[in-house]
């Protein structure tokens, strides 16, 4: 991600910047969207295991 995000930087800013830079770079970036991705995934895996427990409740056998 480092190299990526130098790379970026000197495609369309055509600024240079080091790895130290670059790091800081993504540190922000994933504390800015760090949560949102966080939750977002809990959201995913609740609505998987939401889908499972049901495929669940479709197995039982109902009553004679």
């Amino acid at each position: 991600m480092i190299k990526a995000i130098q790379k970026f930087f000197m495609e369309e800013r055509d600024e240079e910047i080091n790895e130290f830079q670059a790091s800081i770079v993504l540190y922000f970036i994933f504390e800015k969207i760090g949560p949102y991705i966080y939750n977002r995934a809990i959201e995913d895996a609740y609505l998987f295991m939401t889908g499972r427990i049901e495929d669940l409740y479709a197995l039982q056998k109902r009553d004679r």
